[in-house]
């Protein structure tokens, strides 16, 4: 057996203790997932090993069956009342903010997590570094946020104080810098960049800014204040990632092999999905029509055809010969 589905199950065994009173053997066996099925005495072992990393377990006779469970109040020895498997993953998130390193933000992270870690009695620690080995987070491509280190903190400060703040920023669709002052409402991450959220005194709007295009920023001494209706989640919801518009009704059709690939992946919120017979798969989205949608539908290749509306397939159609033009 490989010795990663070894820690895993292990993994598994801690959680169910940490949710339950005790537990037999046999008890332990039935409550792990198929994949993960083993004989009492392999479970037996697991508990050792975890004995040896130091995790408090006991054992109890109730009415002739040997049970299984956690130290009383180990749960609650540890700040916050987090359970070693909780720390475990709490430590373990650490790297899904690297794009963030040397920032305020995730120095602050760090410190947490470091606390965190030291909770762990030594044992558990060279555990989580075993389990490391066998499972790790892939980032995908990421901007990174280092050289912009003072850019994030002062945002960061700016949305803490509420004050209104001045920016150079760069557009990309004109190709100019110029000057804004903006409320900034909130930093949001997503598909790899990190984003400020806020009103636009220019454009009289709520407008997103990407934070590595801010060339210049300044705090000013005005107070600002975000609206109580402002829904994030409601700005964002019919972007497809992060480029806002008029929201459309869009309809896929992806053939047999990219289906496979596409299926059981959330795109968009808004996604809903029917396979056919043949293995072909329909998917129907409502997001933003951009140029971000037509990338998007551009990378499954042939794998896909725009089923509608007719003008997004012909926007489609038109970037795929620009493509094909310029190889």
């Amino acid at each position: 057996m490989p010795r990663n589905d070894q820690v895993t199950r292990q993994w598994f065994l801690m959680q169910q203790l940490e949710q339950s009173h005790g537990a037999t053997l046999q008890e332990l066996a039935a409550s792990l997932p198929e994949d993960f099925s083993c004989h009492p005495r392999t479970i037996r072992r697991d508990l050792e090993a975890l004995e040896a990393a130091h995790i408090p377990l006991v054992t109890e006779r109730r009415n002739g069956r040997t049970r299984w469970r956690l130290m009383d109040g180990y749960r609650h020895v540890l700040p916050l009342a987090l359970s070693p498997t909780e720390l475990m993953a709490l430590v373990f998130s650490r790297d899904l903010l690297k794009p963030l390193e040397g920032t305020e933000i995730k120095a602050s992270l760090d410190s947490a997590l470091n606390k965190a870690a030291a909770a762990l009695p030594a044992e558990g620690t060279r555990y989580l570094e075993q389990l490391r080995s066998h499972f790790s987070v892939g980032l995908g491509a990421h901007k990174t946020y280092h050289q912009h280190k003072q850019t994030v903190d002062q945002l960061y400060r700016a949305i803490n104080q509420t004050r209104t703040v001045q920016m150079r920023y760069y557009t990309a669709s004109r190709d100019r810098t110029g000057r804004r002052e903006v409320d900034p409402y909130h930093l949001w991450y997503t598909d790899g960049g990190l984003y400020l959220i806020g009103h636009c005194h220019l454009r009289q709007e709520v407008r997103m800014f990407a934070v590595d295009r801010i060339r210049a920023l300044a705090l000013t001494n005005r107070p600002c204040q975000m609206p109580l209706d402002f829904d994030l989640d409601a700005y964002v919801k019919d972007a497809l990632v992060v480029m806002r518009g008029t929201p459309i009704e869009v309809e896929l059709l992806f053939d047999k092999p990219t289906s496979a690939w596409v299926k059981g992946r959330q795109w968009h919120p808004s996604q809903k999905t029917t396979e056919r017979k043949d293995g072909r798969l329909v998917m129907s989205i409502r997001a933003a029509d951009t140029r971000e949608l037509v990338g998007w539908v551009l990378h499954f290749g042939s794998g896909v055809r725009v089923i509608s509306p007719a003008p997004f397939r012909d926007k489609v159609h038109a970037e795929a010969r620009k493509i094909c033009e310029q190889v």
